[in-house]
């Protein structure tokens, strides 16, 4: 509650810049794309992310991870496949964060930068931002061999996702379940709040 408006800048502009870098990583090993201008973009990110780099990050991105397989492909929630299959992926990756958060002494409701009466996890929508490639590559990889979903989300479907939790992740640098390494990012923000540490622990894909 305490927590300064400088600190959250902090910790949101380091949040942005392991997303960026994150996402630069997918982009490569799935589509091989030119990703040395996401490399600039998340060392040019401010306190804060006053520039809004994160989404000129996302919309390079997007572009390439999806839109040269599918016509016209935006990143939408209510959007073409797999969009509904990032949605499911994402739900499950938000209330494995959440969970942690709690686990760390945390308040989800409470974020850094996401704000809104209505929602309960901002927190959780905050911290859950570079772990999202990884869903990313998943679903790109599952689109990749089994094509596109049809209609509402099979049981199959929703199955292929809930390896999330146990999907491999480098952090701090040794590898750990996706789950283990979450609860490593929040015990570090909860040490950022106190003082303890500077520096979120965020995977590093």
């Amino acid at each position: 509650l305490d927590a300064s408006l400088p600190l959250k800048k902090q910790l949101w502009q380091q949040t942005i810049q392991a997303k960026i870098i994150n996402q630069a990583s997918v982009l490569h090993d799935c589509r091989n794309e030119e990703v040395r201008c996401m490399h600039v973009w998340s060392k040019d990110v401010r306190s804060g992310d006053p520039d809004n780099l994160e989404g000129r990050a996302a919309a390079y991105y997007w572009k390439y991870l999806f839109g040269q397989h599918i016509a016209g492909f935006t990143r939408d929630r209510d959007g073409v496949p797999p969009n509904n299959l990032l949605n499911y992926g994402y739900a499950i990756l938000r209330a494995i964060v959440a969970r942690a958060l709690v686990g760390s002494g945390l308040l989800p409701t409470l974020g850094i930068h996401h704000h809104n009466r209505y929602n309960a996890y901002c927190l959780a929508d905050d911290i859950m931002e570079p772990y999202r490639p990884y869903v990313d590559e998943l679903v790109y990889r599952l689109v990749k061999n089994k094509g596109l979903p049809t209609g509402e989300l099979t049981r199959d479907w929703k199955a292929e996702l809930l390896v999330i939790p146990t999907l491999d992740v480098v952090i701090s640098g040794k590898r750990s379940p996706l789950m283990i390494a979450v609860g490593q990012t929040t015990a570090s923000l909860y040490k950022c709040f106190s003082g303890e540490l500077r520096k979120v622990a965020y995977p590093e894909r």
